[in-house]
């Protein structure tokens, strides 16, 4: 176990990703989320069409992307862009260890700040009626394992993570995906729609990926993105780095 987790780098990386700044952009979006869905709730009463949507539309497209890209990025490469990295490296600590700490803390900052913010906001819109509720909810969280394990490959092997990141959750799943035939296939969304699609919400929740396929892409995209996130990491040297 000691080779796939350190509590030491968890608990600093816990500690930058939950500072103020970034502590309030992660807690913004899991509100609004709330808000909405209990003004929607006492102004227009349960509604599964309408939960669908806001769940589908909401949560699922836009904040657990934004927060994937929050926590995945930020879990390591503002350490890399300020060189602060080079004590971590210089700690007698396997960096497979580091990347697989920083994922575990990413993957937890996103689920806790999306999964369980999609799940209060279903039950809140319509008390989980065709499992919606859980449906978004589970795919929120295997969409949150692939966005920490991409998005902290992007703070690994470039400094402008964040705004790949941004282009990547806001430009190519949300518009070129709805415009160029196929292009959802690429889309860790449509992947975590699959998933919700075969938990509930018959009718209600459709995706452009089967599910077998959508999760072999999960699985690769996390495995993968990991690998290489490791295998970029080793590359970094202290005398590089000072």
């Amino acid at each position: 176990m000691s080779n796939l987790y350190d509590p030491t780098v968890a608990r600093l990386t816990f500690r930058a990703l939950l500072g103020r700044k970034r502590g309030l952009i992660l807690t913004a979006l899991p509100a609004l989320l709330l808000l909405v869905a209990v003004l929607v709730r006492v102004l227009v009463g349960a509604d599964d069409q309408l939960t669908a949507e806001l769940l589908g539309g909401f949560a699922l497209s836009a904040m657990v992307p934004l927060i994937g890209v929050i926590a995945g990025t930020g879990a390591i490469g503002p350490e890399i862009d300020d060189g602060s990295v080079v004590y971590l490296l210089a700690k007698p600590l396997k960096r497979s260890t580091i990347i697989l700490t920083k994922l575990y803390v990413a993957v937890g900052v996103t689920v806790a700040f999306s999964a369980v913010p999609t799940l209060l906001a279903g039950f809140v819109l319509n008390g989980n009626s065709q499992q919606l509720a859980v449906a978004y909810a589970v795919a929120a969280a295997v969409g949150s394992l692939a966005y920490s394990a991409l998005f902290l490959l992007l703070g690994v092997v470039t400094r402008h993570a964040v705004v790949i990141g941004l282009v990547y959750a806001l430009v190519w799943e949300a518009v070129v995906g709805n415009i160029i035939a196929g292009a959802l296939t690429l889309s860790v969304q449509q992947w975590s729609l699959a998933v919700a699609q075969e938990i509930g919400g018959e009718g209600l929740i459709t995706s452009e990926v089967g599910l077998t396929l959508a999760v072999i892409l999960l699985a690769v995209v996390t495995v993968g993105g990991t690998w290489w996130a490791g295998q970029k990491l080793r590359t970094l040297t202290l005398a590089g780095e000072q």
